[in-house]
């Protein structure tokens, strides 16, 4: 590592680590990336297994995404995803017909999720009609009010006389994936971000996304490019051991040498950003570990054949939540490739790979009718342990704020607070936060030949580009 001095240092090379770069170098600013691990991407990566691409988790995005999509356009990718028309989810139990959730065209919001309401068959009638009370009663959960934090999912639905089988056919389709963890354990206000903002505001802003391609190929890669042709610094394997404040200065210590930089963007996890922050910036990092984490799981099944049309589907009354056709993603040549995503899957980590596969198998062929007399050609478990940071009431006091004590210090990452649930959304929006904030701070500074005006118009310019698709859902 050579002993240039940067405008910018980030640290950690996740969806927020990109964000806040490509925002930094576009505006001009001279930027280092130094990233501990051997790739770009963070949570949302691919490796190879023999031929096949595989990714880590099933990651989906909805239209109200619009960090997210504008990062996409500016990484180059957003032709390598598709986006629903309109938000619609096959819902799959043992020895029922298939049922589609979905919402009715030409009906503002909330309108648009009436019909689809009333119609659910997998509730009885009573359960339909007071399931469209506790979505009109949603509407009105402040997701930003700290007493909403302090309540449960849970205690909301039982106020709102939920059923134990509509919470479980209904709302847990959603929730669980949301959140990473059942309705009891879950913060109100961030369910709301969800609920709110996804399905109840605006009548588009829920219709869900999915990559066409391995999540390497859709960020990873991209935005080793797009941060080489803006002359970035891009170190992979570079561990930073250590931050230190020098005068109005920054000297990072990695595993290739030291980096001088005017400012830093530590964008990394949680665990690590306590061992890393500089003393003064914060008050009570040790707090950050009563984030803790939660798991998802993720078997993966390869047929012999084509078992299901579904790209993906939800699952009520079985062991499967969520499944996904990762045939083309994947690129098998032959057969058919689903992966069942399991959240909340703490419990599940210690289970033998060769039981949750079984398991799996046997909860398909219930399922589906096409994977009775199909046979696997392979079959795998990938674990997540810390695929999340526990979104449980009381976590928005944990959070802290994007900007730091230390001028020129800014923390970024889905864990930070934005107020959204840990999606790549709130990662995005975080990276980006922190980006205007050392901007804020490069602006000021009287040793910078650039003026706040330039260095902030130029970020502002770059947030807008590519988001007119996006259609924001606020």
């Amino acid at each position: 590592m050579t002993a240039q001095r940067y405008d910018v240092a980030v640290v950690g090379g996740g969806l927020a680590g990109i964000a806040a770069a490509i925002r930094l170098a576009d505006a001009g600013a001279t930027v280092a990336m130094l990233e501990g691990r051997p790739r770009l991407g963070g949570a949302t990566y691919s490796f190879r297994r023999g031929e096949l691409t595989v990714d880590t988790g099933q990651h989906v995005f909805l239209r109200c995404y619009t960090d997210y999509l504008a990062l996409l356009h500016r990484l180059g990718t957003a032709d390598r995803v598709e986006l629903q028309d309109r938000f619609e989810v096959p819902v799959l139990a043992p020895g029922r017909p298939v049922h589609r959730l979905r919402r009715t065209r030409g009906l503002p919001a909330p309108l648009h999720l009436l019909p689809a309401l009333l119609g659910y068959a997998p509730l009885t009638v009573t359960e339909r009609l007071r399931a469209l009370r506790a979505a009109a009663a949603l509407r009105f959960v402040d997701p930003d009010a700290p007493a909403s934090d302090e309540r449960s999912l849970g205690e909301f639905f039982a106020a709102q006389h939920q059923s134990p089988d509509t919470v479980r056919r209904l709302w847990e389709l959603v929730a669980v994936s949301a959140l990473n963890v059942g309705p009891d354990g879950a913060s109100l206000a961030l369910a709301a971000r969800v609920f709110r903002t996804g399905l109840l505001t605006s009548a588009r802003a829920g219709d869900i996304g999915r990559p066409r391609v391995g999540l390497s190929a859709l960020h990873a890669d991209p935005a080793a490019r797009v941060l080489g042709e803006l002359g970035t610094t891009v170190r992979t394997r570079c561990k930073v051991e250590r931050i230190a404040r020098c005068g109005t200065e920054f000297l990072l210590s990695t595993s290739d040498g030291e980096v001088p930089a005017r400012s830093v963007v530590l964008a990394v996890p949680h665990p690590a950003a306590a061992r890393l922050v500089p003393a003064g910036a914060v008050e009570a990092a040790q707090r950050w570990a009563e984030l803790s984490a939660t798991a998802i799981v993720n078997v993966h099944l390869l047929y012999d054949r084509p078992v299901t049309e579904h790209g993906f589907a939800a699952a009520i009354d079985s062991p499967v939540q969520w499944l996904f056709d990762r045939t083309r993603e994947s690129g098998l040549r032959s057969g058919q490739y689903l992966a069942v995503s399991l959240s909340a899957a703490d419990a599940l980590l210690r289970r033998p790979a060769a039981e949750l596969i079984a398991e799996q198998r046997d909860a398909l062929a219930a399922l589906l009718p096409g994977a009775r007399g199909a046979q696997l050609t392979d079959a795998f478990v990938t674990r997540e342990p810390r695929a999340t940071f526990r979104q449980a009431p009381g976590t928005r006091a944990l959070r802290p704020a994007t900007r730091t004590a230390l001028p020129g210090l800014a923390l970024a990452g889905a864990w930070v607070g934005t107020g959204w649930p840990d999606t790549m959304e709130g990662a995005v929006r975080s990276g980006n936060a922190a980006a205007d904030a050392i901007a804020d701070h490069l602006g000021s500074s009287a040793e910078n030949p650039r003026s706040p005006t330039h260095l902030g118009g130029s970020i502002m310019s770059t947030a807008r580009a590519g988001a007119s698709d996006a259609e924001p859902a606020r």
